[in-house]
């Protein structure tokens, strides 16, 4: 392993002249402190798991589920050996990571990189530059990530403390689904039906979904988390739920949010957080000194306004005091979550975001703007072709298709980023995706006659260092609800959010612009909309909204070229 200058070195200098005073301030700033090579090997295997009364083969790495926990430094590089032994194609995506000059490392199969296909092999190496926090790794090829999913942990420097009170002891925490089906058919038959996917059977702890199904009443297929009185605890929450925001709650404690995506935030309490598909959020649990019981549920419960159907089912885990007496598992003392469709609850949680904005940790948000883009997303339609029993199963005998702008994305045969290095567009991509709809409608009001959309491998050219502005704004074409987007390769600073249609000529003057919160993912609230704002200076990455690849953001400058 390759060992660089720490903090502690940084230290130790015996600065005298103005080059070491400045080599002394420079290695004091965050990422930029040298550090180890941390090595991983992923093999990619079938293994056999049981949950419900069901046992199934499902992919894994390592034979976990979830899989194995990556632990590095701020500074540090990762280099992971992935070994694909499964019959379908895999890539795996470091959800959050900046990816500087390492866009081939990214994942996005056919957009990155081309995916590993059955007995091959591929190296992923790249440095952690300026992050600390909680991410986590997935299978980026159809829905492996269902089961190829694990946390990633970033810890600062060596000697560098947490910007609040150092917790007696750190949980990754995965928030998931467990299918009984195969989920691999699940999405095919969506795909080929044009309907919404079937639902998952149950939200998973860590893989486990605990107590309130059926057939899982064990302490075998239960989370638990054991505490020590009056000690504080880190949660590293991560939902790894396919398209599911989830509230989470732990009865009787009141959680203080400190971390959000790997950023820092203004510390604040809530009993009732909400987290979207691929986001994480780190928070502090302090166990009473005297609790009232000896166990405690943590609950999940989805939050959704989807004209389809989903899982409306709570999952349990179990808070455990020690060194009590284990406690049973039902009838526990339970958390109060909010209804599947409050947006009023999702709203005044996510309004207490903010950038820490410390002098260590300062908010360099876009002050100005050099390209601007207003994007309408939603669900559209597809007239029904090749239908499935004589049917599709979106409104009206047509297709569901996600959308924005109206372009409905179409998976290139070909890495859009080796089109690029090699300068090969024709039948790869088109440089021509709108910067705001063709048409313009009341987006959150009666929707337009047409709901068809149009397809396409379109991508937005962007310069290099760039300020862009990005408006996500809902539509009600077939119904309004709330859109996760993930931003790869970047952090975005959310500077304004409402509902209704999004107004420039009102609605720009009531941006924060002195603490917004920094995020890698957000979701765009039901019928309203979210202002991002973010400087283009990571060559070749990629916009891609979770669970539809929608639109692309491409920057062009050199990049690796992929085999």
């Amino acid at each position: 392993m390759a060992m660089g200058m720490g903090m502690g070195s940084a230290r130790r200098l015996r600065c005298a002249s103005p080059a070491c005073l400045l080599l002394a301030f420079l290695l004091a700033m965050p990422g930029l402190t040298a550090g180890l090579t941390r090595r991983y090997t992923f093999n990619v295997t079938m293994a056999t798991v049981t949950r419900l009364c069901t046992t199934k083969s499902i992919p894994t790495v390592n034979g976990r589920f979830p899989g194995p926990r990556i632990t590095v430094r701020e500074g540090d590089r990762l280099v992971v050996s992935v070994h694909n032994n499964i019959n379908n194609n895999v890539t795996f995506h470091w959800h959050g990571v900046r990816q500087l000059r390492s866009a081939w490392a990214d994942g996005p199969a056919y957009i990155t990189q081309c995916p590993m296909r059955p007995g091959q092999s591929y190296v992923y190496n790249f440095r952690i530059v300026g992050q600390r926090g909680t991410l986590w790794w997935h299978a980026h090829f159809s829905w492996l990530r269902a089961t190829l999913h694990g946390p990633l942990v970033i810890l600062p420097p060596r000697g560098v403390p947490y910007p609040f009170p150092k917790p007696y002891r750190e949980v990754p925490l995965m928030l998931g689904e467990w299918f009984n089906a195969d989920p691999e058919a699940v999405i095919k038959q969506a795909l080929q039906t044009g309907g919404g996917p079937n639902v998952s059977d149950a939200y998973t702890f860590n893989g486990f979904p605990g107590p309130t199904y059926n057939c899982s009443g064990g302490g075998n297929s239960t989370f638990k988390l054991k505490v020590k009185p009056g000690r504080t605890y880190m949660l590293r929450l991560i939902n790894a739920a396919l398209n599911d925001e989830l509230f989470f709650a732990v009865a009787n404690h009141t959680l203080t949010v400190v971390q959000a995506d790997a950023s820092y935030v203004k510390p604040f309490a809530a009993t009732t957080l909400v987290i979207s598909p691929g986001q994480t959020m780190d928070v502090l649990l302090t166990a009473a000194t005297n609790p009232s019981s000896t166990a405690f549920a943590i609950a999940v419960a989805p939050y959704t306004n989807t004209v389809g159907t989903f899982d409306n089912t709570t999952a349990t885990a179990v808070l455990e005091y020690t060194p009590q007496r284990p406690a049973a598992l039902r009838g526990l003392p339970a958390p109060p979550l909010p209804r599947y469709n409050d947006t009023g609850a999702v709203t005044n949680f996510s309004s207490n975001f903010r950038s820490l904005a410390s002098a260590r940790y300062p908010a360099r948000v876009p002050l100005s703007v050099d390209r601007s883009f207003f994007f309408a997303v939603g669900l559209g339609a597809d007239p029904c072709q090749s239908p499935v029993n004589g049917t599709c199963q979106g409104p009206n005998n047509t297709r569901f298709a996600a959308s924005i702008n109206n372009v409905s994305f179409v998976m290139p045969k070909t890495s859009l980023l080796q089109a690029h290095y090699q300068r090969r567009y024709n039948g790869v991509l088109a440089a021509n995706f709108p910067a705001a709809p063709l048409r313009k409608f009341n987006y959150t009001g009666t929707p337009p006659n047409n709901t068809f959309v149009t397809h396409g491998t379109r991508v937005v050219p962007l310069a290099f260092n760039t300020s862009v502005e990005v408006v996500l704004q809902d539509t009600s074409i077939q119904g309004a609800e709330s859109h996760p987007l993930h931003l790869h390769g970047y952090d975005f600073h959310v500077v304004g959010t409402g509902f209704g249609n999004y107004d420039a000529a009102n609605d720009t003057a009531k941006y924060n612009l002195v603490d917004p919160v920094q995020r890698n993912t957000i979701s765009v609230p039901t019928a309203g909309w979210v202002a991002i704002r973010f400087v283009a200076n990571n060559p070749g990455r990629s916009n891609q909204p979770p669970p539809h690849l929608l639109a692309q953001l491409l920057t062009c400058v050199d990049c690796c070229s992929i085999d």
